[in-house]
């Protein structure tokens, strides 16, 4: 099965210093039928303007996979780490209970675009605070995954996620790990197929589509694309 989510669907947010797109119930935004899927939480699109912050706060305990689309981030914890993040880079706090964590855009002229999703954590393991990534520039990239492989980020749950980047008419095929999966469009217009199924979509810029119950998954770009596939077999 693959199920759309249009990015006209999705909950939105304009408070002038922040404008968001939600996939899931956050904030204000509620929808009992969309608390996230499976372990994913949380998948938001948003844009800081010139040195706008969000203040310190405490998360329940989840990973935050922060990936810079436009602009910086800068991101710091209660422990004194800080770090500094930048279009084509991708940050992951390993959160902690007793940790507060904030987010600024440092620049006071340019906005900050960036998607930030949640996963939960599992109890028993314990990661760096922050994590920080540089993309590759190849059309797949493995961007987090439970044991760090490839130099991934290294998650503290049984999930992989993939970074995607192709020109009009490339092809890629993956092979998903459990009943579930997730893709998100950046940018760009795709063709999804399942390989069980034969179900078959087409997103276009700032869609989703649930993925279940496929054990192949061929992505296809109409245009040029950057995309996320987020495997979660748990």
């Amino acid at each position: 099965m693959i199920k759309s989510r249009a990015a006209q669907e999705c909950g939105k947010a304009d408070f002038g210093w922040l404008q968001a797109r939600y996939t899931f119930s956050f904030g204000h935004y509620f929808d009992p039928t969309l608390m996230g899927y499976a372990s994913l939480r949380v998948l938001n699109q948003e844009v800081l303007a010139p040195g706008a912050s969000f203040q310190p706060r405490t998360y329940p305990r989840v990973d935050v996979l922060n990936l810079v689309l436009q602009g910086d981030a800068e991101y710091r914890d209660s422990e004194g780490n800080c770090v500094l993040v930048s279009a084509g880079e991708a940050a992951l706090l390993s959160t902690q209970p007793n940790v507060s964590y904030s987010e600024h855009n440092p620049s006071q002229n340019k906005p900050l675009t960036r998607m930030q999703l949640w996963l939960d954590a599992c109890p028993e393991h314990e990661n760096p605070l922050i994590q920080k990534i540089a993309l590759g520039e190849q059309d797949h990239f493995l961007l987090a995954s439970p044991n760090g492989e490839n130099d991934s980020l290294q998650l503290r749950q049984q999930v992989w996620i993939h970074h995607i980047s192709l020109e009009a008419g490339e092809m890629l095929e993956f092979k998903i790990n459990g009943p579930r999966a997730y893709l998100q469009s950046i940018h760009g217009q795709i063709e999804v197929q399942g390989g069980d199924t034969h179900a078959e979509q087409n997103l276009v810029c700032g869609d989703g589509a649930f993925i279940h119950q496929e054990n192949i998954l061929t992505v296809t770009a109409r245009t040029t694309l950057q995309a996320l596939l987020i495997d979660l077999p748990v």
